[in-house]
């Protein structure tokens, strides 16, 4: 997927909700352990790549999710993490979205010249139930970032946030069941109270799956395929566009790039009607759908 950054691959379990890690699940399909940790050979470098055009690939204005199969905190990349920093640096003209459990880890690991923070820089904890959130999002709140949010997923159990929406600081909360093997279920009553909590402080909500066993008005739902799951997400109508998120994205000359210069996302009509569409980085052509 191109807007995936993984400069490292495999993590270490911390909490219930890595209990049936997605990761985990998709490596042993593939014969590989996730709790071996590594530096990707290829993918590390991923954000300053060109095309045959000499072109660079991910295109200023790009969202790139960042250490989807890892953590971008996790302390066996402390060796690595450095370098990553200063690839994310260089691309001032992209905004990286940061997403950890390990909030407590982050301020002994940002760089030196980090100050009150990188504007092109979005910072996320994950919350996947009330314990997680108490924990996690406090620490988030002190941390120096200059945008902030939050994702429940996979979310397992029922989570009020309401105070720490009326800090003004979240911008964003992303929902989601879990998947794969075990997966425990996601009642839709706790994703609608989180919906209306961000609606009433005017905060971007996005339920983007169900999960594979999601319970709605008491009845139990097997639904294993992810894209039926999104589907049913987005038809749920709790997602919730809220205040605009301003990022101030910068050339290497320094210079701020106007909105009309950044990349401009685009979808497919398969896209529709996807849960994620409210959060996602548009079709990269791949053809993979088609």
């Amino acid at each position: 997927m191109h807007d995936i950054w993984n400069p490292w691959h495999g993590c270490k379990k911390i909490s219930e909700g890595c209990q049936h890690c997605y990761m985990y699940f998709l490596d042993s399909k593939r014969g590989m352990d996730g709790r071996k940790v590594f530096r990707t050979q290829s993918g590390f470098t991923y954000p300053l790549k060109r095309d045959r055009d000499g072109r660079l690939k991910i295109k200023s204005g790009e969202l790139i999710r960042v250490c989807m199969s890892s953590d971008f905190f996790l302390d066996e990349a402390d060796v690595w993490r450095d370098e990553a920093w200063q690839i994310i640096k260089a691309r001032s003209d992209v905004k990286f979205f940061l997403l950890t459990k390990r909030p407590e880890r982050v301020r002994e690991c940002l760089p030196k010249d980090w100050g009150d923070g990188w504007d092109n820089v979005f910072f996320n904890v994950t919350c996947e139930n009330q314990r997680r959130a108490d924990e996690r999002i406090p620490l988030l709140l002190e941390l120096p970032f200059k945008h902030k949010g939050i994702m429940t997923a996979p979310f397992i159990g029922p989570i009020d946030i309401e105070d720490y929406l009326a800090t003004g600081q979240i911008e964003q909360v992303i929902a989601g069941g879990e998947n794969y093997d075990g997966a425990r279920p996601c009642d839709f009553e706790w994703v609608k109270k989180l919906s209306e909590q961000c609606k009433a402080y005017d905060v971007t909500f996005c339920f983007i799956e169900t999960g594979t066993v999601f319970i709605k008005d008491g009845r139990r739902f097997n639904i294993p395929s992810k894209f039926t799951q999104s589907q049913m997400a987005f038809k749920a109508g709790v997602n919730h566009v809220g205040r605009k998120m301003e990022f101030v994205l910068r050339n290497r000359q320094g210079q701020i790039i106007p909105s009309e210069r950044s990349y401009k996302p685009h979808y497919r009509s398969s896209c529709a009607m996807c849960g994620s569409r409210l959060i996602c980085n548009g079709c990269s052509d791949c053809g993979r759908c088609r």
